[in-house]
């Protein structure tokens, strides 16, 4: 059994592209094409030459010596919150970027949660010089005023979105009416692994340069390619699945993916989707999302922006029914006292997405011969303010 996606776009029992008439030529243009426009060494070429000396990679990998002390067990962190941007995110838009450049469109969307995944598509965008606007939930573009101010700098429009929780789910749906509305010289640039297929499984690709890195430094430092365990927090998931891209069907390589709880999975105030969704269909494919008795989105919570989406991409819904990923929910709390723990013990201030995943030691014991790489998927700059807040600083 293979946990990668299957030539119809499924992984298992999820994904699929459940889309209007009016998007069916976008994302079958994609389909058609993006396996081989990536297998082509120009593409390859230009994206892992802008990976290097664009974003900086290889990002490190970390051991963690005091953290791990504490813990008594070998924590390695995979630095991703050095990349240019200060997140993962860039990854995926480097390489979407590309791909938008060989179908010859010249105008691209995204939505955007805590703004990262705009500040890295406004920042290929000026890179390449093409149009870019963002849309951003109204609640979102006021908690994340920086990144909001970033975008703009770097020359994007932002466009607020006034519908419904107006967060990341309405941003979305006001891309996906831009795209309906603008199907010829658009290119929709989704930020996770969510959406119709090929989106899943593209981002996941374009992610995978980090698990790739993982197995050669891990075989420098600790003679061998495969930890025991890798841990990475999941909103939609994309920085889980480039963390987990090359491992997926290595049983021996535990997954861990790490939810936020919020207030607590039973407060009403959570997205906890793998502990309270059901399946359903949101954004064009078919996962596991928080929802009514009668099929309505309910409303998702977490202090980090970029966790509080009421589903999961199709990916981790079936690494999670089938039993291949442990899901853990960590709750605000947890994941805040988490994140000053990294600060104060090894110097790196997270972002507060990232500190979920580091709160996972406080509540599993490994053993002391393990080792666990955490991805540390983003720097706690944008979070600052929820810090100073919650913490009285």
């Amino acid at each position: 059994m293979s946990y990668h996606v299957n030539e119809k776009g499924y992984y298992g029992e999820f994904g699929g592209a459940f889309i209007p008439e009016m998007l069916y030529p976008n994302t079958e243009e994609l389909r058609q094409n993006y396996l081989r426009i990536m297998a082509e060494p120009s593409f390859q070429k230009e994206f892992h030459q802008l990976l290097k000396d664009y974003v900086g990679r290889p990002t490190p990998l970390y051991y963690a010596e005091r953290m791990s002390k504490k813990y008594n067990t070998k924590i390695y962190l995979k630095r991703e919150d050095l990349c240019h941007t200060g997140a993962h995110k860039v990854n995926n838009t480097i390489g979407q970027i590309l791909m938008a450049k060989k179908l010859g469109k010249n105008r691209i969307i995204a939505e955007t949660g805590a703004g990262q995944h705009g500040v890295a598509t406004a920042t290929v965008c000026a890179l390449m010089g093409i149009e870019c606007v963002v849309y951003m939930g109204e609640v979102d573009i006021a908690r994340q005023a920086p990144n909001v101010a970033r975008m703009k700098m770097l020359g994007a429009e932002v466009r607020p979105a006034l519908s419904g929780s107006r967060t990341l789910k309405d941003a979305t749906n006001e891309a996906i009416r831009d795209w309906i509305n603008n199907p010829v010289d658009t290119h929709y640039i989704i930020g996770s692994v969510v959406g119709p297929h090929p989106y899943p499984d593209m981002v996941a690709r374009f992610q995978a340069v980090i698990s790739e890195e993982i197995k050669k430094q891990l075989q420098e430092k600790e003679g061998r390619e495969n930890p025991d365990y890798v841990i990475a927090c999941v909103g939609g998931g994309s920085n889980a699945a480039g963390a987990y891209y090359h491992y997926l069907d290595t049983p021996e390589v535990g997954i861990i993916a790490v939810e936020a709880a919020g207030k607590g999975i039973d407060t009403g105030e959570s997205a906890a989707t793998s502990a309270l969704g059901k399946v359903g269909i949101i954004h064009g494919s078919k996962t596991l999302l928080m929802q009514t008795q009668d099929g309505q989105i309910t409303e998702p919570y977490s202090i980090s922006a970029g966790l509080d989406y009421p589903g999961v991409g199709p990916l981790h819904a079936h690494l999670y029914t089938s039993g291949r990923g442990e899901f853990i929910s960590i709750t605000d709390d947890e994941a805040m006292t988490a994140g000053l723990t990294l600060c104060q013990m090894e110097g790196i201030i997270p972002a507060i997405e990232s500190s979920h995943g580091l709160a996972v030691f406080e509540q599993k014991t490994f053993k002391p011969d393990d080792v666990v790489v955490m991805n540390l998927s983003g720097r706690g700059d944008k979070d600052l303010q929820n810090y100073i807040d919650y913490f009285k600083l």
